[in-house]
């Protein structure tokens, strides 16, 4: 055998052998690599964009699976109590009566947010109608009883008003969404204040309840007359009309990610606890009910694995995921917002 023909076929041999190596590397890379499932509960809110966010980053990470029910945020949290679920979500963040109870400590991640609108069901105003805060007030305390009531039609002139009754429709479950709204109207109203408050569950003086913003979003459609809240998002992706509202300064405010962003601004979110409302905005074009929503997290992870996996999907929600929320009809997040999660995401430990 020519010397030539050895140091090809000794070639031929160390290229097979390379190969063979880098393919066994690539399987031990593989089981190192491990299969994880986080399972999360908690607010009806933002669901439509995470179980975006969990379809998008288990395309890009297969070995990431995230379940995420969508039960309303008092279960949520209650869940995270438990230590039923790996993380929770909900509208009010968690008190620090909650966080004390859980013994792995808690983060709360503000990851995007959105504005409660006010969605309708009358047939022959698609758009248009406009809601005074005494109106919407009195709407819920059960005073305007019918949507030919002159005090609607005072801020609709030219709006042909039908003789229906109105059906209120509210949450069934504990909500954050409730929370939000009626902190909102018990800064705005005394008599509510005094006579219903705020909470995740109130009181209700009219209308009948549906679970989860789903739920209330199935009764509007279905009921001539009704009136129900809802995150923004689902009205839109439903196309069910929703009303413009007046805000402290007076002006009617379509909700729009653009006027969200506006309250938005007006909120500071401390460096310490990410947690922090704004009950009745001031802004001239701001949109009055706007909040974030939390993604919340233990501080501790007995399971590295999920630690990690957490953390990575936070950091990608907060960046990449960003780029679905407008499309979906939720409010991105201003870069200081970034950086004040993503330095709160390093305190997940294993």
């Amino acid at each position: 055998m020519s010397a030539q023909l050895l140091f090809q076929r000794r070639a031929c041999l160390l290229s097979i052998i390379a190969i063979l190596l880098s393919i066994t590397s690539c399987t031990a890379e593989n089981r190192r690599t491990k299969n994880v499932s986080l399972i999360g509960a908690g607010a009806s809110f933002p669901a439509p964009l995470y179980q975006r966010w969990f379809a998008d980053y288990n395309q890009q990470n297969p070995n990431v699976e995230i379940n995420y029910q969508s039960v309303g945020s008092s279960v949520g949290v209650q869940q995270l109590s438990n230590g039923t679920v790996d993380f929770a979500a909900s509208d009010v963040a968690i008190t620090d009566e909650q966080a004390a109870k859980i013994k792995q400590g808690v983060i709360a991640l503000p990851v995007t947010a959105g504005a409660i609108v006010l969605a309708y069901n009358l047939p022959k105003i698609p758009t248009g109608l406009k809601l005074s805060r005494q109106v919407y007030i009195n709407i819920f305390l059960g005073k305007i009883k019918n949507w030919h009531d002159p005090q609607i039609a005072l801020a609709n002139p030219g709006i042909n008003l039908p003789n229906l009754p109105i059906q209120v429709v509210h949450r069934a479950d504990g909500s954050g969404t409730t929370s939000v709204l009626t902190q909102h109207l018990s800064a705005i109203n005394p008599e509510w204040k005094r006579k219903v408050g705020a909470g995740k569950s109130i009181a209700w003086l009219v209308g009948i309840g549906a679970k989860g913003n789903e739920g209330v979003t199935a009764q509007v459609q279905q009921i001539s007359g009704a009136i129900g809240y809802v995150e923004y998002a689902y009205a839109t992706q439903n196309k069910i009309p929703i009303a413009a509202l007046e805000n402290k300064s007076g002006n009617y405010i379509i909700p729009t990610p653009e006027s969200a962003a506006k309250t938005l601004e007006a909120v500071t979110l401390p460096a310490d606890k990410l947690i922090a409302f704004i009950t009745d905005p001031t802004d001239a074009q701001s949109y009055p009910i706007v909040t974030y929503t939390w993604l919340l997290t233990y501080k501790q992870y007995q399971d590295p694995v999920k630690a990690q996996a957490l953390k990575n999907f936070v950091n990608w929600a907060v960046t990449e995921g960003q780029k679905s929320s407008l499309e979906l009809g939720y409010i991105p997040l201003s870069k200081k917002v970034v950086v004040k999660i993503q330095s709160a995401t390093k305190k997940i430990a294993e």
